[in-house]
């Protein structure tokens, strides 16, 4: 499997550069564009206020459980950098991946197929932890499924053009390990 060289400047910009996304792509979904919008307006909810706020069902929500929850805001902010520094030029925010993207499986990709996903159901449930939100409970319900399926979307690109992607498949969690929502392993 060929890896990434080591990041550069350069690197970091070409990172961020032939995505492909264009207004075509939003209307016929040619790159998978609308899962990445999914995504967007479900992230996007997240700044959303708790509903229902922890005190108006009667619960006095510790301050204890809130700095946990932004450990764990925190804690997944820092597995996403771990994980965008990890795939260098590769990197997309569609399913889709980049012309002539290398297959990377190192560093954040050696324990989980989709370590960027998970930093942001890490992300999710530590904003839920936070604040106590029921309404922020179904957010990450739904950010679950809408991952799984970007993943699966993106998992056949892949295969399509990294065959060795069936092996890495077989050996390496997808997005959460044992967790069979979001660990699938052919």
């Amino acid at each position: 499997m060929e890896q990434p060289s080591k990041n550069s400047a350069k690197d970091f910009l070409i990172a961020f550069s032939g995505w492909e996304l264009t207004w075509a792509g939003l209307v016929n979904n040619r790159k998978g564009e609308w899962w990445l919008v999914g995504q967007i307006i479900l992230i996007t909810f997240h700044l959303l206020k708790a509903y229902p706020e922890p005190g108006d069902i009667g619960i006095d929500w510790p301050i204890s459980i809130r700095y946990f929850g932004s450990f764990i805001f925190l804690l997944g902010t820092l597995l996403a950098c771990i994980a965008f520094y990890s795939l260098g030029k590769s990197l997309s925010p569609l399913p889709d991946p980049k012309q002539g993207a290398d297959l990377v499986t190192t560093i954040a990709y050696r324990y989980c197929r989709h370590p960027l996903y998970q930093s942001l159901l890490i992300c999710s449930i530590g904003i839920t932890i936070a604040i106590g939100s029921l309404l922020h409970v179904l957010l990450f319900i739904l950010l679950c499924l809408l991952l799984k399926g970007k993943a699966h979307r993106e998992e056949a690109k892949l295969i399509q053009l990294h065959p060795e992607y069936k092996i890495y498949m077989n050996r390496t969690s997808a997005i959460i390990p044992y967790l069979p929502l979001l660990d699938w392993r052919s």
